[in-house]
């Protein structure tokens, strides 16, 4: 009896927004009976160093990935890249520039919320969360257990989103940037969670750029909100990837392995990444 390989092209470790740290992925991975997995924290491909060892241990595939945060018209568009050289020194200087840009941000969020009288200092993340990647999902974590917000969805409503009395700029990367970027590391560049995007005006600029693929199966959607992404890749000749979008607690409406990439797709990415990796 033949089984179907499920490959999730998308989670998260706690070196961006995930709660799980990247064995305890791994391991999860492996219970779910997935046969492959790519890793595509945010801004950060700092989780393959161990990764890679580990996951040959269990006998796991693995893929390099990562989730580009961009912008088109003051909209956050994410791009997924996958299959790149992970020793790309353009793509580890551009990691290593929104990293110190993400904590550049971080201490103006903390320095806006000390104003306020909600003050919360870097070391007591650094204590709760660990020396991963810390943005605003930590800091909401971190106004909750303080009482200074009763949730975290009001922690961004009112002080960490883009409309909130303490939210602070990003790094403006333009999704074209983030294309090549991703492809001239010799990986392939995808358009993340479509189905999201708002307004719907974006959609056709957005089409109209050199991405290598779409990310059509996604969470827990359904074949008919899929459908018309899967006719956009046909026509377009774009791969078909998909994946959970796992962050762990943050997420818990999307266990690992909920959605997949097709095993073609996967042979793909795998097929690039080793090509890139032997180099």
């Amino acid at each position: 009896m033949l089984t179907l390989a499920r490959n999730d092209c998308h989670c998260h470790t706690t070196f961006s927004d995930g709660s799980l740290a990247v064995f305890d992925l791994l391991n999860l991975a492996k219970e779910r009976g997935l046969s492959g997995l790519s890793i595509t924290d945010h801004d950060t491909i700092a989780a393959y160093e161990s990764a890679i060892p580990y996951a040959q241990e269990l006998g796991l595939d693995l893929v390099s990935g990562i989730e580009i945060s961009t912008e088109l018209e003051r909209t956050s568009i994410h791009v997924l890249g996958y299959g790149f050289a992970l020793h790309s020194p353009e793509l580890k200087t551009f990691c290593q520039k929104l990293q110190q840009e993400r904590e550049n941000r971080n201490e103006k969020i903390l320095e806006r919320l000390a104003k306020i009288k909600k003050p919360i200092l870097m070391t007591e993340l650094r204590e709760k969360f660990g020396d991963g990647t810390l943005g605003r999902p930590h800091i909401a974590k971190m106004m909750v257990a303080k009482g200074y917000a009763s949730s975290i969805k009001q922690a961004f409503s009112r002080y960490l989103g883009d409309k909130g009395r303490c939210y602070v700029h990003g790094l403006l990367i333009e999704v074209e940037e983030a294309i090549e970027l991703i492809q001239r590391a010799g990986g392939y560049a995808v358009l993340a969670h479509p189905h999201y995007i708002q307004p719907k005006k974006l959609i056709e600029p957005l089409l109209a750029m050199p991405f290598d693929g779409i990310e059509v199966y996604y969470g827990h959607l359904s074949l008919k909100q899929e459908q018309p992404w899967i006719e956009i890749a046909q026509k377009k000749n774009w791969l078909v990837t998909g994946g959970s979008d796992f962050h762990g607690e943050k997420k818990a409406f999307h266990p690992l392995g909920c959605s997949w990439t097709p095993p073609e797709t996967y042979q793909l990415f795998k097929k690039r990444f080793q090509e890139n990796h032997a180099q």
